[in-house]
């Protein structure tokens, strides 16, 4: 993974974290302009859906979440092959990944030991085979002996020789140019060809992709703007660091992960000023059965425990709703702490549910923590999915 961890200096934003690739929060991180990239006005191809798609295409690509060319942006590949070189048949290994180009020089089909394509190959160094186990009219069109193909795949070792089983296939004319970078390989799902996603990408970054970061925050981290980031993400030139880009060692990476943990935070933080703006009733802590129920505890609470039950008695004292998460190992004292919330609640003249995920915790619960509250005088009820309605309404009046 892509590990990071930055201070923005005098601005008051802090970001760490980890990012194995970029989410697609990014597409809607806010920019300190007050503006966000999907309502900048200088890419709008980028922000369009796909009217110009059949309907099955757009469905298919809808099941990976592309429903916008932004989504194609930040679709970004799984890994990346080099169809740059082509390697002499006679040069060939097994176990090697190789591309050739050849010309077919027979094709057969046998029927034994099962019904199987075979492709007869051959360049100026030498002659192998290529073997379709699976195969259709198609295929019997673009082997025609005479045909010129580039094929990409793994080199086994057969009967005969050379081998490659299902390779990748293209028809490779005299006047036809090798690919000049990289080629992506995306995720993608069945029925969408490699092919079809490498368009549609291609297209959607014909547009200028303008930058979620002011160039002053670029140059204070150390940061490459995003769109030469995505584009090389996408199209690596056959000179790039493949290593680096693989391992997400690339500075393009650290960009795309500073924007997913900045947008994060971002969103966090958004979620955090709704909630507080979200009215509820303040619960004080009033200390007359909380006091109470801590003297009559076989033990006193022990720094951490006391910290956590004051931090919980603040939130509920707070004129907005809690939203914590107390962690602890087997027996540090949650239940104690919860407790201390429930009678706190109570103490404020309202009622409080101590819930728990199977019935039978929550009868050990109900068992331990009935006792203790009745004898401040708390009336305690124990209710289970079990209850008839009815039952369960007179527990909650009681």
């Amino acid at each position: 993974g892509v590990a990071l961890s930055t201070e923005l200096p005098g601005r008051g934003v802090r970001v760490s974290g980890a990012g194995r690739h970029c989410s697609r929060v990014v597409a809607g991180i806010a920019h300190p302009g007050g503006r966000d990239w999907q309502n900048r006005t200088s890419t709008p191809p980028a922000m369009s859906r796909f009217p110009s798609l059949p309907p099955a295409t757009a469905a298919k690509l809808a099941k990976l979440g592309l429903i916008r060319d932004a989504d194609l942006i930040l679709h970004l590949p799984l890994r990346w092959e080099d169809e740059t070189r082509v390697t002499p048949i006679r040069d060939l290994l097994p176990g090697d990944s190789a591309q050739i180009v050849a010309t077919v020089t027979e094709t057969q089909i046998a029927y034994r030991p099962r019904r199987m394509l075979t492709v007869a190959l051959a360049d100026d160094s030498g002659q192998m085979a290529a073997r379709f186990l699976h195969f259709y009219p198609s295929h019997l069109k673009a082997f025609q002996p005479g045909a010129r193909l580039r094929l990409i795949g793994e080199v086994r070792g057969g009967f005969l020789g050379l081998e490659m089983v299902h390779p990748r296939f293209v028809r490779f004319g005299e006047d036809d140019a090798l690919p000049t970078g990289l080629t992506p390989v995306y995720p993608t799902t069945a029925g969408l060809a490699q092919a079809t996603l490498r368009r549609l990408v291609a297209r959607a970054l014909e547009a200028p992709i303008a930058d979620t970061l002011p160039p002053d925050w670029l140059a204070e981290l150390n940061l490459p703007p995003l769109d030469p980031s995505l584009r090389l993400l996408h199209a690596p030139p056959r000179a790039a660091d493949a290593a680096r880009i693989a391992s997400r060692e690339h500075p393009a990476w650290q960009r795309l992960a500073f924007d997913e943990l900045l947008a994060q935070q971002i969103s966090l933080a958004r979620a955090r000023a709704a909630r507080r703006a979200r009215a509820t009733t303040p619960l004080p802590p009033r200390n007359r059965l909380t006091r109470a129920f801590l003297a009559a505890l076989p033990f006193a609470l022990t720094a951490a425990q006391a910290r956590a039950a004051g931090e919980i008695a603040a939130d509920l004292a707070a004129p907005h709703p809690m939203r914590r998460l107390l962690q602890g190992d087997v027996g540090s004292g949650k239940t104690a702490i919860a407790a201390l919330a429930c009678l706190q609640a109570v103490e404020n003249g309202l009622q409080a549910a101590f819930m728990a995920p199977t019935e039978i915790l929550a009868e050990q619960h109900a068992t331990k923590l009935a006792p203790a509250f009745e004898a401040l005088g708390v009336r305690c009820a124990w209710v289970s999915g079990g209850l008839r309605k009815s039952a369960r309404n007179r527990a909650w009046e009681a």
